[in-house]
């Protein structure tokens, strides 16, 4: 549900869809809360735990958006930087978190030094990726070796019915609770459709693999509807 570093190609062009998300900047973390009935505070601690951060550690928060893992990072004594391709988002996680270091970038071209980070993570933002593949490499890059992936993301139930019954959930339920929360119903409709093309479990774990990540894990949360995948860098 954070804002990407670039658009889904094949969705909506980059420039829109960081439009899109300053547009819903004011009311994002309200229609968080109310899509996912307060669950997304939980799935974020338990990515936070998987990234095994403290005192020391410096991290690296991909498509931030309005800050709420960062914040969760930093509360663990992590020095944290928090980048997001959209500014209105930033703006937000500004005024959240003033002690945390927020910058515009883009996931597909990071501005750090190799091996720079001893974890990176991103949470409900690699769904906006123009390039998943180049953005999981540009993560792996900046990673020093042995430093820790976590990505937290949108996922396929592991109940096969379910997964359908969720699936038609998202396109039209979705919209309808936009429509009455947010003056851009429109924005949850492209989310939507991200959470209805994202690979599942299986799928990702081999692409983060392939873009330099070891040993890649993942563990469901809430019956699949979320995954939290692990990886090394190398």
């Amino acid at each position: 549900m954070s804002a990407g570093g670039a658009s889904r190609s094949g969705t909506l062009p980059e420039t829109q869809v960081e439009a899109m998300f300053d547009r819903i900047a004011r009311v994002y973390d309200r229609m968080n809360s109310v899509m996912t009935a307060g669950m997304h505070h939980r799935w974020r601690r338990r990515a936070v735990d998987l990234a095994r951060v403290g005192p020391g550690s410096r991290v690296l928060d991909v498509a931030t958006g309005t800050g709420d893992l960062a914040v969760e990072l930093a509360g663990r004594g992590a020095d944290v930087v928090g980048m997001d391709f959209s500014e209105g988002m930033l703006e937000l996680a500004r005024e959240k978190a003033p002690q945390v270091l927020f910058e515009q970038g883009n996931a597909l071209d990071l501005a750090y030094a190799d091996g720079e980070f001893d974890a990176v993570t991103v949470g409900f933002g690699a769904r906006n990726f123009a390039d998943l593949d180049r953005g999981l490499a540009e993560m792996a890059r900046v990673t020093r070796p042995g430093g820790r992936l976590v990505v937290c993301e949108f996922s396929t139930p592991t109940n096969r019915v379910f997964a359908t019954a969720y699936k038609e959930y998202l396109m039209q339920a979705l919209p309808r609770i936009a429509s009455a929360v947010s003056s851009n119903p429109d924005a949850y409709v492209y989310l939507a459709e991200s959470i209805r093309a994202w690979p599942d479990q299986a799928e990702l774990a081999r692409r983060i693999s392939d873009a330099g990540w070891s040993a890649v894990r993942w563990r469901n949360l809430t019956g699949g509807i979320v995954a939290l995948h692990r990886g090394y860098a190398a």
